[in-house]
């Protein structure tokens, strides 16, 4: 075919700007019709881990530091549903939800009519990569500074084959071959302009942005930034299996620390509701509230006579905190209870006293707290552990009420996200508490969290405006990624990490514990387990 490309005039590589830093636009391209997937709405409206996909997808680039402005390309005639999904998860960086264009080169094009006229850095990403993380969009805004445009790729683990009337005719290296994802970005001007070079070749048809680039405007460079195994496209049925296996296991970043100032400012005045709060990690949640300013209302077992279990209790000691306080703005549920004996030889009253405790408990809490918690626009904070993804001998009652408390926490994020509460769950490593020394005596030095650490973390939790989240909780932030050159990329070594990973959280779970609501009724036997964070002492101090 003749090449009807009109000629071009040459566009440089950008440079490092030094003026006024240029705005950072995410445009979420959300057209599918979800065909592939059996399904009769559009697939980035099926739900996936308590959220439709259009949801994680926009959470991702509400919650990073590098974008300022969120857009929005829906399929024709879901735009209400897409605006409903924003409003109610409180999403405030989306500017515009657009129809998107019968074609691919229509959708883009209204997306930067949308953006406007001035210079600016566009990320274009599909709404089914739910799993995107905040490094990739950095790396990708990041790398405007120098070039124009920016795909992001990861090398191929298949051998790729071209087939021919199904005969295999070149079998290229892989060293050179990689597997596009999203985002794409682009100098807004640069995107603009090989768009409308395009529109006078009357054979273009678009179905990737650096396509259209590397066509009409072939002397500008296209860099490639390092993308991840998980950004992976929710495209046909296993896909949905897959990225809701991802959600489960994956771990949420926690937040970033509070301040001593800004946490003065946001508990000034504030009530926070803990139970199981007497000792331990409920205690050193009330603690730290206290300190900023926050009234704290502490209820447990063996401090005021709260059961968790008993509906009546929860009522009451509700109704005395709003009564004394006239508002209630936090909630929080470290009460627990682990028996490890197996199933077969469990007495009754030891299975029932672990249903009820651990996930009636938290669901009558739950029930109780909502007219309280969406006259503030609330926060509620449950407790799980890492062994809510994989039961083991032993543990079933534990494990089994665990998952439960997760499952809650997504599914009263969703059921409650337009009363505008807030529902998370905080997923401790073992935790130095006076409940854990009994049970198991003294522990080496370094390998558990302080207390006081997991409360401070779970503060930072109750702080937050996320929702629906599990927030991991470790002694130790995560290694750097080591960038390795792609030709010499190790997968299986990637793997078999992953795998040690989810061995070592296995074993964690043998001597994982939650705040007990009352240790001393339930013997040494029964080892409570409680919060969330990370790293360092004093994480408010400064």
């Amino acid at each position: 075919m003749a090449d009807t490309r009109p000629e071009t005039t040459p566009t440089a590589p950008a440079t490092p700007t030094t003026g006024e830093p240029l705005r950072s636009v995410g445009v979420v391209l959300a057209g599918g019709q979800g065909t592939r997937v059996g399904l009769r709405l559009p697939k980035q409206l099926l739900k996936v881990a308590g959220k439709p996909l259009l949801e994680h997808t926009l959470e991702v680039f509400e919650t990073s530091p590098d974008i300022d402005e969120i857009v929005v390309l829906m399929a024709p005639g879901w735009t209400e549903d897409a605006e409903k999904i924003i409003q109610n998860a409180g999403f405030r960086k989306v500017t515009r939800v657009l129809e998107g264009g019968e074609t691919r080169n229509d959708t883009t094009r209204r997306a930067l009519e949308a953006v406007g006229p001035g210079e600016a850095k566009v990320l274009f990403h599909d709404a089914v990569r739910p799993l995107l993380d905040h490094r990739i969009i950095a790396d990708c805004v990041q790398a405007l500074d120098t070039f124009s445009a920016v795909d992001v790729a990861i090398p191929s683990a298949d051998t790729i084959v071209v087939v021919d009337d199904g005969l295999i005719t070149d079998i290229p290296s892989r060293a050179r071959l990689r597997r596009g994802q999203t985002p794409q970005a682009f100098r807004l001007s640069t995107i603009r302009r090989a768009y409308e070079v395009a529109a006078d070749d009357p054979n273009f048809a678009a179905t990737d942005d650096c396509a259209v680039v590397l066509r009409y405007l072939p002397e500008v460079p296209i860099t490639v930034v390092e993308g991840s195994e998980r950004n992976m496209k929710v495209t046909y049925p296993i896909d949905v299996f897959l990225a809701d296996q991802l959600f489960r296991l994956g771990s949420h970043t926690p937040p970033s620390p509070v301040s001593t100032e800004q946490a003065g400012q946001l508990l000034a005045g504030k009530t926070l509701v803990v139970f199981g709060g007497s000792y331990g990690i409920g205690a050193e949640i009330g603690d730290a509230a206290r300190e900023f300013g926050a009234r704290v209302f502490s209820f447990s077992r063996s401090a005021t006579g709260t059961h968790v279990e008993d509906p009546e209790h929860v009522r009451a000691a509700l109704e005395q905190a709003y009564a004394e306080a006239g508002r209630i703005d936090y909630v929080a549920v470290t009460a627990g209870v682990l028996h490890t004996v197996p199933l077969a030889e469990a007495p009754d009253d030891l299975i029932a006293q672990s249903l009820q405790v651990n996930l009636l408990g938290p669901v009558y809490v739950a029930r109780a707290a909502h007219r309280y918690l969406a006259e503030t626009g609330g926060h509620l904070l449950l407790f799980t552990s890492s062994s809510y993804t994989r039961g083991r001998a032993g543990y079933s009652l534990y494990s089994s009420t665990k998952a439960a408390v997760v499952n809650l926490t997504q599914a009263l994020a969703d059921e409650w996200a337009a009363d505008g509460i807030q529902v998370n769950c905080v997923n401790p490593e073992r935790t130095q508490t006076p409940m854990r020394t009994r049970a198991f005596g003294e522990e080496p030095p370094g390998t558990l969290l302080p207390a006081r650490d997991v409360g401070l973390a779970s503060l930072d939790v109750l702080l937050s405006e996320q929702t629906g989240n599990v927030v991991d909780v470790r002694r130790d932030p995560a290694p750097a990624p080591v960038t390795t050159p792609p030709g010499d990329h190790d997968h299986a070594r990637d793997i078999s990490t992953a795998l040690e990973h989810v061995e070592e959280h296995a074993a964690d779970d043998e001597v994982d514990t939650v705040e007990s609501v009352d240790v001393d009724d339930v013997g040494t036997e029964s080892r409570g387990q409680s919060t969330h964070t990370g790293d360092g002492n004093d994480r408010h101090r400064g």
